[in-house]
């Protein structure tokens, strides 16, 4: 069976970042103190990532935009079937493409909640001077209680289809890491070549000015 680039090396590094990122924030909430100054620059960076993947969506290697993956009414019921094309699952299989929709809109969430939460001990988010302090209160709540329970939820669900799939003989980890995956039949190939990684640099330098114009909003502020 022929091995064919799925994906590119900006959607490689955006996902192991993400999931590190997550992880540390994750441990650094349990943690509390002085770690929670690591929790906003983490915050910060997923924020980051969040705006590079939703261009990178567009922008992107085939498999890796949105368009490629939807998990359209045809394409779950090819799936759930057991009719899917290789185009079907090449990339992101529907069901899989719920998971990683239903994760990056979670996680846009609790980043989005996070600039506005304030725990009154160790932790206030950039933007809590443009809201008042009903609405700081629900942010605050959302974001320590159930966005934080969803997350870890949506983990666990994710480490819990890797395995299975492993036990499938599905090895979803490795073209992950290497970009290629074997395929059953030949599909079209990602482009991942310097012009598109270069272009992957402009487009995380962009989202990067995003997070640090939202950022600055809170701190221009009238008091």
């Amino acid at each position: 069976m022929p091995s064919v680039r799925i994906w590119d090396l900006p959607t490689r590094l955006f996902h192991w970042l993400l999931a590190a990122c997550v992880i540390a924030l994750i441990a650094t909430a349990k943690i509390g103190g002085d770690a929670m100054n690591w929790h906003l620059r983490l915050g910060y960076a997923v924020f980051g990532l969040l705006v590079f993947r939703l261009l990178w969506g567009l922008m992107g290697g085939h498999w890796s935009r949105f368009a490629s993956f939807w998990p359209t009414p045809g394409r779950l019921a090819r799936y759930l079937r057991g009719r899917a094309t290789a185009a079907d699952t090449a990339g992101h299989n529907p069901l899989g493409a719920l998971s990683v929709l239903a994760m990056l809109g979670v996680l846009g969430l609790q980043v989005g909640t996070g600039l506005f939460a304030d725990d009154e001990i160790a932790f206030a988010g950039p933007l809590t001077p443009l809201i008042s302090g009903e609405a700081m209160g629900r942010a605050t709540g959302y974001h320590t209680s159930w966005g934080q329970y969803l997350v870890i939820g949506l983990i666990g669900l994710h480490v819990l289809a890797i395995v299975v799939y492993l036990v499938r003989r599905q090895n979803l980890i490795t073209p992950m890491v290497l970009g290629d995956k074997v395929v059953r039949e030949p599909v079209r190939a990602a482009r991942d070549t310097p012009a598109t990684r270069l272009l992957a640099l402009v487009l995380l330098g962009m989202a990067a000015a995003v997070v640090y114009g939202v950022v600055r909003l809170g701190a221009t502020a009238p008091l």
